[in-house]
């Protein structure tokens, strides 16, 4: 339903309305045309009493699809609430690969019921699934595919898809394999096949340039070529090259959502959680965030010892104390650009340790365009704004000259210094999100004052 966000509190009361009068026919017809994202939003704003009984009301598949649009406290809840039989029908109707990211955010109590009431063949999966890395391929994938042979007829395809596609996750894409030892060996859509002749052979229209991914590749990167390519769904393959599955692209969005929050919270210091916002206590945020706070407030000190050892120097020219917050946030802030920009490049395969060289040299000549312009501007606000006109006399052209000096110099290594890191940290094996903007401004702090008190020291011989 699009514009459901402004229509949420409004159905929100409807439905409390409706609960409290027990006309349950009128409620089931009000949630039958809507999407299962949004019924999902709304289940999660209803009082726990008033959950199941709509939940309830839902039929078989739209109370799947809803199922997994829930945040895992509210489909905990939800399982211990549910009969055995419920529970089953529930599993039943799940794909594969939604059954397992459940199990993965359940306690262990609740995983095993799930296993317990999931059928055989289910549980296998279920479990081959868990063994795989959590940042791999092989866990977001799931078995649920539609598989034809080479020598099949066009009819002989539909007949196959007719029958064992209600339970497969797409019947878009199909996979032709040797029956012998399961290699993948070509792939056609369901256009293809409607576009063929009933006797044309499988084998003679499957398109065999495939692009591929192992089980144990990293699921961003499986999740980028989904969106590079625009595919819908990408088959995994194991070492010999067997199918054992495919990664379709509504799990590709959520690791690509999951990788963005993380990189966001990295790149703001906080350590990441799978946790909502107003879902998350009070301890578990300021756990999150302390370790970082603690290592720059301790790497912070240094700007400290800085401005200790050249206090003579501002006492010689108190003129220069003033405009040291500047100074530093405005490198802080040129820096946190750079190094946004190429973390962003690195994310998308844009960017490489390879062009750091150019990477560098851009961001230098960036640099120094951006502080020539910046120190052009504050020495006309120096000389007309502080001298003139707030007549501070202290402000003297010689202390303006120092200032814009340090601007060039300070905004050229903060594009620099905000470039070099991200390239580095991805070189040695570390996030390049780390490398953004709390570090970076605790290192240009320090960068900013010794170029400042270096100029002060060289124009006004202090």
């Amino acid at each position: 339903m699009f514009g459901f966000e402004n229509e949420r509190e409004d159905i929100l009361k409807s439905i409390e309305d409706l609960i409290s009068r027990k006309r349950y026919a009128e409620l089931r017809g009000l949630l039958l045309p809507m999407e299962a994202a949004d019924i999902a939003l709304i289940l999660e704003n209803l009082p726990e009493d008033g959950l199941p009984l709509v939940f309830r009301l839902l039929p078989k598949e739209q109370a799947a699809e809803v199922f997994v649009e829930l945040d895992s406290d509210v489909q905990e809840l939800l399982i211990q609430g549910f009969s055995n039989t419920e529970l089953k029908e529930v599993l039943d109707e799940l794909y594969l690969d939604d059954t397992v990211d459940i199990v993965e955010e359940m306690p262990a109590g609740v995983v095993k019921r799930i296993l317990k009431h999931s059928d055989p063949d289910m549980r296998k999966s279920i479990n081959e699934i868990l063994k795989y890395p959590e940042d791999s391929a092989g866990s977001i994938m799931t078995t649920e595919y539609v598989d034809l042979k080479r020598d099949m007829t066009v009819k002989d395809a539909f007949k196959r898809i007719r029958r064992t596609g209600p339970d497969k996750e797409t019947i878009n894409l199909c996979y032709v394999i040797d029956p012998d030892n399961r290699r993948l060996i070509g792939l056609l859509s369901l256009r293809t096949l409607l576009l063929s002749e009933e006797d044309t052979v499988i084998g003679d229209i499957m398109e065999t340039n495939i692009v591929s991914v192992t089980t144990q590749d990293d699921k961003e990167l499986v999740a980028q070529a989904l969106s590079r390519y625009d595919f819908i769904a990408l088959p995994v393959v194991d070492r010999e090259n067997r199918l054992v599955g495919i990664v379709t692209v509504d799990d590709a969005m959520d690791v690509l959502q999951d990788e963005a929050t993380e990189d966001i919270e990295k790149m703001a210091a906080i350590l990441p959680s799978d946790k909502p916002y107003l879902k998350t206590s009070v301890t578990a945020l300021c756990k999150a965030r302390i370790t970082w706070l603690l290592f720059l407030m301790i790497s912070a000190t240094f700007t400290g010892l800085i401005i200790s050892h050249f206090e003579n120097a501002l006492a010689a020219c108190v003129a220069l104390t003033a405009f040291i917050p500047m100074l530093m946030d405005t490198g802080g802030n040129a820096g946190s650009q750079s190094a946004v920009t190429i973390i962003r490049g690195i994310s998308l395969n844009e960017i490489a340790f390879s062009d750091f060289v150019p990477v560098v040299w851009k961001e230098t000549r960036v640099g120094i365009l951006a502080g020539l312009l910046l120190a052009v501007a504050n020495f006309v606000k120096l000389m007309l704004v502080d001298r003139m006109m707030l007549g501070n006399a202290s402000v003297t052209p010689m202390v303006a000259l120092v200032i814009c000096c340090t601007l060039v110099f300070t905004v050229t290594s903060a594009k620099v210094v905000g470039a070099m890191l991200p390239l580095l940290a991805r070189k040695v094996g570390f996030d390049p999100a780390v490398m953004a903007s709390p570090l970076i401004t605790t290192i240009q702090d320090a960068v900013s004052l010794l170029i400042y008190f270096g100029f002060a020291a060289l124009f006004l011989h202090i």
